[in-house]
């Protein structure tokens, strides 16, 4: 009988279903050199956040055959490590959708009501019902920051309660949007005309205090801000003096970039402008249950034999069927990647086109795994190799798969064409003998790159000098440069080129390349 470990609190529904099929350890705060000496004993493992599943662990597991994590991110797994050793990670992308919709709702509601303050206030004696004179949400207008699963379904209740619906999604489309009932627009004006922000955003380089001082500076000063999704998307600090000079009339956080929050941080200082929760996003009864059932489903499922419905590695491939096609699903995500970085915001259509012996080849896997790349700067982990489709066909992506089987210089090569808001980006990517991958045309430009962590893409016009003053103003910037390649089709005519960096560009400078005399365009991409 398969033996499955459970190392953190799991609701017992979970346990439940797990003991149908195999024998079920529960065995909470294992240290991890006791996780590694009993690992090999079982076929599975189910955790939450709290146990930390390293490369060492997984390659203790010789007889793992999947990972369950009970929850939305896997940040805690070794991915790469289980994708390589052939374990199947799994997780619950929405088992908490509605949890974290509604503790958004509730706390824009209770933070229109002053109820966390009424509430203390009667507690302690008194009877204050003119100091907690709140606002109506009914028909004020609320601006949704991400228009993902939680936005939403938050955007499904806010209207059912007659607000306004302003929505800043660069990845999602128009007619999705009408859809759920938003006005799709820029941040700006979104930031400019609501009464209620709510955020639904990752966390990333680019949302990193996406809301700061400058933000709270165009916002009306009656507007108010919910961050239930990603601590760290807010400066904290910028908030807490727009709150106190009243830029704007309140806050309410759930998420923190410092988890606990400081005991000396200016935000517990706010009184009733600011309501502050413990990131409750995901804290019903029902949530835990749900991502007990999903993932504890999908155990059973793996063990009896069947596939993952939401496998963030590789969902339903076995390892021989893995270790043929994996080069090329790296292909096709890293293609993916570039193209959506190169056509930047919304894109409405992907042509994906096999060429060489890649035609002859099951292409479903491919082709997610090229939308995986394309949407992986938007959705980071909550994107996989399973909700890749769904995802794309929510943002209005519509894909069109052609083969050409005529040979080509390469054995079998991938071609990729984003065509979005702003326009129409391709790339073309091939493996070699050795199963490396190279990039052999952007734009249609010839060219011939290992695709590597920072690089730097340039259109500009082919003439003598523009390399090395683009090389020049690197050195300045102190960024140093691993390789240059420029592709090109007619002398003296437009020219691609492509810089693999060892650092990323510091801020600024690609407004300075942009002044180069002969470049038309420069893109940053990190892979």
């Amino acid at each position: 009988m398969p033996k499955v470990l459970v190392s953190d609190s799991i609701d017992q529904v979970g346990i439940d279903i797990l003991c149908q099929v195999a024998q079920v350890d529960v065995r909470i705060g294992l240290p991890p050199e006791e996780l590694v000496r009993i690992i090999p004993e079982y076929d599975a493992l189910m955790i939450r956040s709290g146990t930390r599943v390293t490369q060492e662990i997984i390659e203790a597991g010789d007889n793992l055959k999947i990972i369950g994590r009970a929850g939305v991110g896997v940040d805690n797994v070794d991915v790469p490590a289980a994708t390589r050793k052939g374990i199947v990670v799994v997780n619950s992308p929405e088992g908490n959708t509605i949890a974290a919709a509604e503790h958004a709702l509730a706390m824009m509601l209770s933070l229109s009501r002053y109820i966390p303050d009424a509430n203390q206030s009667v507690k302690s004696g008194k009877w204050d019902r003119k100091s907690f004179i709140g606002v109506e949400v009914y028909k004020k207008t609320l601006g949704i920051v991400g228009l993902g699963k939680i936005g939403s379904h938050v955007a499904t209740a806010a209207k059912a309660m007659g607000m306004k619906l302003l929505a800043y999604d660069p990845f999602i489309s128009q007619e999705r949007a009408d859809q759920i009932g938003c006005r799709l627009v820029d941040l700006d004006l979104l930031i400019r005309e609501s009464d209620y922000i709510t955020l639904h955003i990752p966390k990333t380089k680019e949302t990193y205090h996406l809301f700061n001082a400058e933000v709270f500076s165009k916002m009306k000063p009656t507007a108010r801000l919910i961050n239930c999704a990603r601590g760290g998307v807010i400066n904290e600090a910028d908030l807490a003096v727009a709150l106190t000079n009243g830029q704007l009339a309140g806050a309410a956080l759930d998420v923190f970039e410092n988890e606990p929050l400081e005991a000396d941080s200016p935000l517990r200082e706010l009184g009733s402008k600011i309501v502050l929760t413990p990131h409750l996003g995901a804290s019903t009864e029902e949530a835990q249950v749900n991502v007990a059932i999903d993932v504890a489903e999908q155990i059973r499922d793996v063990l009896l034999g069947l596939p993952a419905r939401s496998a963030v590695n590789i969902p339903g491939l076995y390892p021989d069927v893995l270790e043929k096609l994996k080069p090329y699903l790296q292909l096709a995500e890293t293609l993916g990647n570039l193209v959506g970085q190169l056509a930047g915001g919304r894109v409405d259509f992907l042509d994906v086109r096999l060429q060489g012996e890649l035609a002859g080849t099951n292409s479903q896997a491919v082709v997610v795994a090229a939308l995986k790349g394309l949407l992986s700067q938007a959705l980071r982990e909550r994107v996989n190799y399973v909700n890749a489709s769904i995802e794309a066909k929510e943002r209005g992506i519509r894909v069109i798969e052609t083969r050409d089987a005529a040979l080509t210089d390469y054995t079998g090569s991938l071609h990729l064409e984003a065509k979005g808001s702003l326009g129409s980006h391709s790339v073309t990517g091939a493996l070699l003998g050795d199963q490396e991958i190279r990039i052999t045309s952007v734009d249609d430009f010839p060219i011939n790159v290992p695709p590597t962590r920072f690089m730097l893409f340039t259109l500009h016009r082919d003439m003598p000098g523009i390399i090395g003053k683009i090389g020049s103003l690197l050195g300045s910037f102190n960024v140093n440069i691993a390789s240059m390649q420029v592709g090109r089709k007619i002398v003296r005519g437009e020219a691609v080129m492509v810089l693999s960096l060892d650092d990323p560009l510091p801020e600024g400078i690609l407004a300075e390349i942009m002044k180069v005399a002969g470049i038309r365009d420069a893109y940053t991409v990190t892979l």
